[in-house]
């Protein structure tokens, strides 16, 4: 899963993230394959804190088509237990 936080106006990405970088940070362990709504919530939770550090606090939540449920649903719900609002 690959998730951005895009500036519409100036065109340009501001935080990106990305579940194979996540799995090779130290500190930061993701459960194993087959829990991807797991995996989902916890990438939610450290975009939505990348975020807070860099003065972001309100997103517009774009699903890019996907239907809001499974891992789209999971991701919206760990970011907004990270702090974002949407």
């Amino acid at each position: 899963m690959f998730i951005q936080l895009v500036d519409d106006t100036a065109g340009r990405t501001l935080i990106s993230i990305h579940d194979i970088q996540t799995k090779k940070t130290k500190g930061k362990s993701l459960p194993q394959a087959g829990k991807k709504k797991v995996q989902s919530a916890l990438l939610g939770e450290i975009l939505a804190k990348k975020a807070k550090k860099a003065g972001i606090t309100k997103v517009v939540f774009d699903r890019g088509g996907y239907k809001y449920h499974g891992r789209v649903k999971a991701l919206a719900e760990g970011l907004r237990k990270g702090g974002l609002k949407f």
